[in-house]
């Protein structure tokens, strides 16, 4: 919910990156990129998910990965929050949280470097892709078990991460308890991103009549994966408002106007009108006469 006399309108950016193996050379990306979206006027600015590393490699990524507190890659968001003034959303980090698994974590900072939220990913990609790639997402990481909503000054936000996205029911969770605006901060291969990215994001934008916000991975990164990139930020109608290519790293922005939100939910009030049903399966009798 929007703080009393808060503007219904805000600038919002996402930073679209190619993360690496590097941590501190993602953590500069990470900052130029996002200092970028400050300097366009973007008052919130989302990374995608896996922002500080990228990495395949199970032994590497858990040298590499720490735990919360002391955690160096936190506390350089925190700062550079701070010293923009903005709400850094930094879509996820592995965060060590036990001696064999990873929480796939989302961080929400104050503009004085507060975190306001945690998200944990939910649901974990564990597929086998056309082509042979194969991820098990859940080999090294926890999933998270609760839906988040945080308060912006301009409304209420929910989070989600990447795979999360093929969830409806988690959107309309989190539209019905009161967001207006939902992060899908992603890592989509390139197959199921020119299948499905698009069509998936704009489905829940109208589901949920949300802006929904994504920033996104893209191209060629040093563990071998390729993403689909094409960052997108979404109005409650289903509209790009905004959207980022294919090729490389990149910065978006669009102004938001919340008012669209009370709009469309007042022209199709479908957020009303969920109805209890019950499931039957019905088979005919094939030898009847």
């Amino acid at each position: 919910m929007a703080a009393v006399g808060a503007s219904s309108t805000f600038r919002a950016g996402l930073v679209q990156m190619c993360t690496g193996r590097d941590v501190a050379r993602n953590l500069t990306e990470l900052s130029r990129l996002v200092r970028e979206a400050a300097a366009a006027g973007a008052q919130y600015v989302q990374t995608p998910e896996v922002s500080v590393l990228m990495e395949r490699d199970r032994a590497r990524l858990f040298v590499e990965t720490r735990p919360e507190e002391g955690n160096p890659a936190i506390a350089h968001c925190q700062a550079l929050a701070r010293e923009l003034g903005i709400w850094l959303h930094l879509g996820s980090m592995g965060v060590l949280v036990k001696p064999d698994k990873i929480a796939n974590r989302s961080y929400l900072f104050t503009p004085e470097g507060r975190i306001a939220a945690r998200y944990d990913k939910i649901h974990m990609f564990d597929v086998e892709l056309p082509g042979g790639e194969s991820y098990r997402e859940s080999r090294n990481f926890e999933p998270g078990s609760k839906a988040v909503l945080v308060d912006l000054p301009w409304g209420t936000l929910g989070l989600t991460i990447c795979y999360d996205l093929r969830f409806p029911a988690l959107y309309r969770a989190l539209a019905k308890a009161g967001a207006q605006l939902i992060a899908v901060p992603s890592a989509f291969t390139v197959p199921t991103g020119q299948a499905h990215w698009h069509v998936l994001l704009r489905a829940r934008a109208i589901e949920s009549q949300c802006f929904i916000l994504a920033a996104a991975q893209v191209g060629n990164h040093e563990n071998g994966r390729t993403t689909y990139g094409h960052s997108l930020i979404l109005s409650p109608w289903g509209e790009i408002l905004a959207e980022a290519d294919g090729e490389g790293p990149s910065v978006i922005v669009a102004d938001i106007d919340m008012k669209a939100v009370e709009e469309v939910r007042r022209r199709i009030p479908s957020l009303q009108h969920d109805r209890a049903f019950e499931v039957v399966h019905s088979s005919s009798d094939l030898h009847a006469s």
